[in-house]
Parts: structure tokens; sequence; C-alpha cells
């Protein structure tokens, strides 16, 4: 990482709604800031993920908020909890990820000294999906992202040209928003991998999320069995109780045994998967940017995917995937089946893919426009 920092030891803070999404989503960029000389402090809900976190260098701060909770009582609980921690680091930067952490972590520091630099990454079930929040909370939520991301001191980084719009649309002023792809791929450690023999295997990697397109992709694939397609299905990922899209155990495996699919659950080390698998898949309604796609990607793998904001990204129909629209269960059979039969049109994407990762979604590139807009911020606040 060439980007250093004009001050000695610099201190950010990353806010994170749990140790594991930290460890899976920003371990980059945190890895990053270390390079160029941060001191990094992570605050999230610690529950298996504290001395992984600690191995790295950084400093972890156990937060006691649930991530499923929206109720004023937690959140005024989480914001008075943020507070006391942000006295006693005194970081220079508070970086909140995802709309939760945005919301409570930039209320929290109203008045204090840091620079807040927010992460919305994708808009989340609360504004799509399956989220039981009513109207007025959504609204509550809308109204307070309005308020806070205009602050002068706040910078908001969104992941795709979707997302863009949207924060823009709360009239956040067009200087306060930074379009930064993801959290950037680790090319060394994800490379181009051979096909394996056959039959054609398709691979979700991912949370057992109706948002996701967990249930749209299992309802594909029976049709593709009816149809006599030869295909198989790999599903990689855990369920979500603290989402109530989540499907449950006892469905997966349901389905696992009545369509031959088979499901992983967590798996460690994500190689593995494409190793097994000559295509990935992700049925989703909308998403920041997807790290599954984008290890996929880097894997060779070519793509089927939605057409849908933060998908199309790294999916790009007809060049590095076969694209359906959101949820068309019919159009995405189809081009499960078209690109379980095209090996060459498998080899074409997958080589494009790698290509589009290593000249855009690197860790590196990643990491160098993370670290110029940190600089940025430690050079204003020093003025």
């Amino acid at each position: 990482m060439q980007v250093k920092v004009s001050t000695m030891a610099p201190r950010i803070l990353y806010v994170v709604t749990e140790d594991w999404y930290f460890l899976s989503h920003r371990l980059p960029m945190a890895g990053a800031a270390a390079a160029a000389g941060y001191e990094v402090h992570v605050a999230s809900r610690l529950m298996d993920g504290r001395a992984a976190i600690e191995r790295e260098g950084f400093v972890a701060h156990g937060l006691s908020w649930s991530r499923g909770s929206l109720s004023p009582r937690d959140s005024l609980s989480a914001i008075g909890e943020l507070r006391r921690l942000f006295r006693d680091i005194k970081p220079d930067i508070v970086h909140n990820v995802s709309v939760k952490p945005v919301v409570l972590g930039s209320a929290a520091s109203l008045g204090l000294p840091p620079s807040i630099v927010n992460s919305l990454t994708g808009v989340g079930s609360l504004f799509i999906g399956e989220a039981r929040v009513s109207g007025l909370v959504r609204r509550a939520v809308r109204f307070a992202l309005g308020f806070l991301l205009k602050r002068d001191k706040s910078t908001t980084i969104v992941q795709n040209p979707d997302d863009q719009a949207f924060v823009r649309a709360l009239g956040v002023a067009p200087d306060h928003v930074v379009l930064i792809r993801g959290s950037g791929v680790d090319t060394e450690h994800f490379v181009p991998l051979p096909e394996p023999p056959p039959p054609p295997t398709a691979a979700y990697v991912g949370r057992m999320l109706t948002d996701k397109g967990a249930s749209l992709l299992i309802e594909a694939f029976s049709h593709l069995t009816k149809r006599g397609v030869p295909l198989r299905l790999i599903l990689a990922g855990d369920c979500d109780k603290e989402n109530p899209g989540s499907l449950a155990p006892e469905q997966l495996r349901e389905f696992a045994s009545a369509f031959g699919i088979q499901w992983r659950g967590h798996v460690a080390d994500v190689r593995e998967v494409w190793r097994e698998a000559h295509f990935a898949v992700l049925a989703s309604r909308r998403e920041g940017l997807p790290k599954s796609l984008l290890e996929a990607a880097a894997c060779g793998r070519a793509m089927v995917a939605t057409d849908a904001p933060g998908c199309r990204e790294i999916a790009i129909d007809g060049v590095t995937a076969l694209t359906f629209p959101v949820d068309d269960v019919d159009a995405l059979a189809d081009a499960m089946a078209r690109m379980a039969e095209d090996g060459a049109m498998r080899d074409k994407f997958g080589h494009a893919a790698r290509k589009l990762v290593e000249n855009e979604f690197s860790a590196d590139a990643i990491g160098r426009e993370t670290m110029a807009l940190y600089e940025r911020l430690i050079t204003a606040g020093a003025r």
C-alpha cells in the first residue's frame, strides 16, 4: 500500500454489527488502514471473532446491541454505549458500516470531534424486503439518514450508482458522497481455478435469505430437475435467525432431500466451493456489491445473476454473466440451463470476470481509494 498519512498513528474505529461480518467483508479495508499507519479499532457485537480480530493487530471492543432490534429503547442504549466508546478511544475517524451502525454511530458522534465515514452497503431488507417493521419506522430511518448524512463532518461511501442516487435523493451534497466499489478482493488468495469435471454444477454462497434469492433459486432448480437438465446445485451459507427473511434449517434440509441440493452450511474457505462449481448464481433483489460474486469472478467463474443494483456492477450481461429480471423464476431457470450447457460461454465469461476483478475490484485498488479518502479527512481535521 503506497498511501501514507501525514500524522503520527491516526486512530480509526470501525463500527459494524457483528464480528463475523467485519471479518468476512471489511478485513481488506482495515488491513489497508493498518498498512497505511493507522491504529485500527473495531467495535462490534463479539461472538467468536475477537481472537481473529486481535490476531490482525486490531483492538476489539464489544458492543451489547442486537442486530435485529430496532426498538427505540435498544437504539438509545446503543447510542449511549457508542458515545462512551468514542469518548474513551478518541478516534480521528469513525467508519460506520451498514444502515444500523450508520444511523446509531452517526447519532452517537453528534458534538464529538471525529470525522465520520458512513458506508451504505446496499439499502438492505429494511427498505426492500422482509423486515418486520412498520412504514413509520422506515420513514423514521430515512429521515434520520437524511439528517445525519448531510452533516459537514460526514462522508458517505456507496458501492454502486443506484445507492449513490438513493443518497443524493436524501439531499446529501455531491461532495459528501463517494463511490468506492466494495472492500476489495485479495486477487492473490482468490486465483483462477480450472473447471471441475462434469456434471455442470452451480453454486450460491451467502446467507439463506429470501432477499438474497435463496427461495427463488431453489424453485428454479426444482423446475430444471423436472425438465431433466443435468445440473447440480451447491448452497454454501448459514441461516440467519435474526433476519425475518431467513429460511429455516429444516426447510433447507427438506429442499435438499427433495431436489438433490447440497446444502453445505457455512464454508470456511469458499475457494473449495468454486473448485467444485462451474458457475456462480445469485438471485438477490438488491445488493451493495455482492462479495460472493466478486470472489467467484476472481476464481474465474462465470455468473448467473439478477439484473439488480449492485449485482450488475460485476455480473455484466453477455460479458461476465447471464442476467435475468428480479423475482423471475422462469428466466432464472432458463439462464442456469444455458450456462450449464455452454462450456465455451462459461470459459469466455470466466476469463472476462477475472480480468474485471483485477482491473477494478482488487483489494489494492479499493484500498488506495479508501486510504485517499481517509487521508483527505485527516488533513482537513488538522486544519
